[in-house]
Order: structure tokens, then C-alpha cells, then sequence
């Protein structure tokens, strides 16, 4: 749960905007309110897609991120440690910059690749704290399409659904912990739903995303 008393920073960034996926049906995001919270609503049938916010800020090691979601059901089949069904209702992600020459000759050709595709390179690493059927919370998986994706699994079967969880992470130490080395300038962070691998249909809920220190 939230609590104590740390400063919220306010780094230089963009407005949030949508970010489409080639080939994917998309996720609708907007703005409402929910038990008595302002949020984004998130609703996906069979989609996949981002609500993503530019970001330009140094992560330190006191570096803290705030933020809360709300799911009302798990999605059946999903699993993140497979390809084949890897979906989530819920995650919120962090961007990171680095040495692009660092990567390996699969992730340079892969990067291009959705360069080509979208139009945009893909950040040197990415973090996401998500929702998953299987896995225990503080488990770290690799990302079923790109290793330079790791999910950190806080929540897992339907324990906490339908109700408010507020949490508060660490980024610094919860990347170093994902990639076994030390963050890379933030460059944006993102909330996505998606049910695009197992077609299913689901709704889910943020709060406000803040870095704290």
C-alpha cells in the first residue's frame, strides 16, 4: 500500500497518447473515474495496444515509481512465459535508454525490424510490472518475443480482483534486478491491456503514474 511522505517530481515529459501495434486491434483508453478514483479505463477485446507517456529523467538509485491499477477478471488461457498466449490485463512499463551497440546481432536485426514496421525504434530495455495466471509475485520473466523485455509479476490468479491495489516500487533496484545491471535514462513509461494472443475480452482500470524521490 502508498504511504509515507516522499516528494513527487514532475520530469520533463509529453502528454499521454495512444500507440498503436502493427497488425493488432486496439485497445480503448480514456479517462473516468472508478470507486471513487480519476483513472484510465482500459477496455480490450482481442486487442493490443499502448497508452504511453514521454519521459526524460535520470533514475538513481532512491528512485521510487507510485502507481495503482484495478482488474475485474483475470483473462483464461493467458500465460506470459508463452508466446502463443503472453497477455495481460494489466501492466504498466518503463522505458529505459542505453548503448544500442551493447546488443546482441538477434536484437539489433529485431530492433530494425519494428523500426521498419512502426516507424520507431524500440527502447534499449523495457520494465513491466504485470498481472499473470501463473507465475508468483516477484518473479521476473523474459518477454516471450524480445529479451530486452522483462515483466515483474506483482499480482498472480485472482486473489486481489476487483478491488484497488496501490503500490509503490523501487525502479532502481527492480530493473537491476530484471537485467542484472544498473538503469539507463527513462525515457517513457506506458500502461497496456492486451488480449490479442487468446481474443478474450477484458476491462481494467490505472491510477496515475508518478516517480517519486
Amino acid at each position: 500500500m502508498l504511504g509515507g511522505c516522499a516528494s513527487r517530481v514532475q520530469p520533463p515529459a509529453g502528454d499521454w497518447a495512444h500507440v498503436p501495434l502493427p497488425g493488432k486491434r486496439e485497445t480503448a483508453y480514456s479517462r473516468g473515474s472508478h470507486e471513487g478514483r480519476s483513472a484510465w479505463r482500459a477496455r480490450s477485446q482481442g486487442a493490443a495496444s499502448v497508452w504511453r507517456r514521454p519521459v526524460d529523467a535520470v533514475v538513481s538509485p532512491s528512485t521510487q515509481v507510485a502507481f495503482s491499477w484495478w482488474v475485474g477478471t483475470t483473462i483464461a488461457g493467458a500465460d506470459l512465459g508463452r508466446a502463443e498466449v503472453a497477455d495481460s490485463p494489466v501492466r504498466v512499463g518503463f522505458a529505459f535508454d542505453g548503448d544500442m551497440a551493447r546488443l546482441s546481432r538477434r536484437n539489433r536485426l529485431q530492433f530494425q525490424l519494428i523500426e521498419t514496421l512502426t516507424g520507431e525504434a524500440p527502447p534499449f530495455a523495457t520494465l513491466m510490472y504485470v498481472w499473470d495466471n501463473h507465475a508468483a509475485p516477484e518473479s521476473v520473466i523474459p518477454g516471450a518475443r524480445s529479451d530486452r523485455v522483462r515483466n515483474l509479476v506483482l499480482e498472480h490468479g485472482d486473489t486481489h480482483l476487483r478491488r484497488w491495489r496501490d503500490y509503490r516500487r523501487n525502479l532502481f533496484d527492480d530493473f537491476r534486478r530484471a537485467f542484472g545491471e544498473p538503469p539507463g535514462r527513462l525515457s517513457a513509461m506506458a500502461l497496456m491491456t492486451d488480449t490479442d494472443n487468446t481474443g478474450s475480452a477484458v476491462e481494467a482500470w490505472y491510477g496515475d503514474v508518478v516517480l517519486e524521490g
